[in-house]
């Protein structure tokens, strides 16, 4: 037997079903629509931008005297260049300028060139008895002094006339300090041990680390006494190993959700637009070019994500938190989302999504598909070296990713620095 519901049951029914699948349809319309898009700092600060060793070039690391030795390296506007070598002739005295370290720029932004060796100094390291300094010193006693001026114990003549150091500048950022023995037929007459150097970041016009070898007054530590009192560098450079690396900030993110198949933010191999890349690459600006993306087809919504405490977003200092910024979005399968944000450290860098960015219902940890980009809008520089110096050369190249890690520029991996994820 069939049985028949009355046509107005069926009519509610239908009503019901409809009203049901309606329902759930626009809640995981809604649930896939809406992300949140939070980009961190995760940069673990560093002290340093950069360090090195240098010794003499032939079979023994030791410069007599009459040889030299050289090294280049990058600083800009208020950083210094720091070393320290062994006086060989002695129980634990090393050369080393006075702390900051050597100026690098005069008042006016040229480059500081030529002989500077009248910032050299001698220094005790405090952890052995002294002698006076000449070939027949041993290692007579272990003593425990802090480290000071060997100005208070005599000799015959000044640190600057047995090291003489020279500056040249190789083009923008990039210097090179020639150190030589000058020694010979003095009173003092001694060769050199090899030795490391240090260049510190600056934060403003602030040297982040004044005392990046070693601190007057206090003991000798982290691996000197080794260089001081035998010549080897390895202790020492194993602990500016540890505080040397990035420091940068990122600025404020540009975020873009669109359709289509071409980044409306930049492409490879294609120079600036002219649209805002190059403020946001340059100056961390990046409401130029929201403004222009606004305008274009394609484009649904764009956002300009900013720190909520300092705006830009800052690195790890002493174990806190980095900079993080956070957005709510709409974005559904067949979407784009893009973004950008300048590597602060640089003249005309800034990492973004590579390619076409990533479909609008990914969910997770993006920071896989982020890349280091060149605008080409300015000559590059080290990161951490261009700070406070003169305006870097503009230039028209194209714009290109940077290889990740980049060996030039002893930066780690993206996905190292920066962290992307939409949920």
């Amino acid at each position: 037997m069939k049985f028949k519901l009355p046509l107005g049951l069926l009519s509610v029914i239908g009503v019901l079903a409809f009203s049901s699948c309606s329902t759930d349809d626009d809640t995981e319309q809604a649930v896939n629509d809406s992300a949140t898009i939070t980009v961190e700092n995760i940069i673990d600060s560093k002290a340093l931008t950069q360090f090195g060793t240098f010794q003499n070039a032939g079979s023994s690391p030791v410069l007599n005297p009459g040889e030299s030795t050289s090294f280049s390296f990058y600083a800009g506007k208020g950083q210094t260049i720091s070393f320290a070598a062994m006086y060989g002739n002695s129980n634990d005295l090393f050369f080393a300028p006075a702390n900051p370290g050597i100026k690098l720029y005069q008042d006016n932004g040229d480059p500081v060139t030529g002989n500077v060796s009248s910032q050299i100094r001698l220094w005790d390291n405090g952890t052995r008895v002294n002698e006076t300094p000449g070939p027949s010193v041993g290692h007579p006693g272990a003593a425990e002094n802090p480290i000071k001026n060997v100005a208070e114990i005599a000799l015959s003549v000044p640190a600057s006339q047995l090291l003489k150091a020279e500056l040249t500048n190789d083009g923008g950022t990039k210097f090179t300090l020639k150190i030589t023995n000058t020694s010979g037929g003095i009173a003092n007459e001694t060769p050199i041990s090899a030795g490391v150097w240090a260049v510190s970041h600056i934060s403003g016009t602030t040297i982040v680390k004044e005392d990046p070898i070693f601190t007057p007054g206090k003991l000798s530590a982290n691996g000197l006494t080794d260089l001081a009192e035998t010549g080897k560098t390895t202790a020492l450079e194993q602990y500016l190993t540890g505080i040397t690396g990035p420091n940068s900030p990122f600025s404020p993110v540009l975020v873009v959700v669109y359709s289509g198949n071409d980044n409306p933010i930049f492409k490879t191999g294609e120079n600036d637009r002219g649209h805002g890349l190059k403020e946001l690459s340059q100056q961390g600006n990046a409401d130029i070019l929201a403004t222009f993306l606004k305008t274009q087809s394609g484009v649904k919504e764009v956002y300009v994500l900013k720190d909520p405490a300092t705006t830009i977003l800052q690195p790890k200092i002493n174990g806190n938190n980095g900079g993080k910024a956070s957005q709510s979005l709409s974005a559904r399968k067949g979407d784009r989302i893009a973004l950008a944000t300048m590597y602060g450290q640089s003249n005309d860098w800034f990492v973004a999504s590579v390619n076409n960015g990533v479909d609008g219902s990914t969910r997770g940890d993006i920071s896989s598909i982020m890349g280091l980009f060149d605008s080409g809008t300015l000559q590059s520089s080290f990161p951490g070296a261009h700070i406070g110096s003169q305006p870097a050369q503009a230039e028209s190249q194209p714009v290109q990713q940077l290889a990740n890690p980049n060996p030039f520029t002893t930066l780690p991996a993206v996905p190292q620095m920066i962290k992307v994820t939409i949920q």
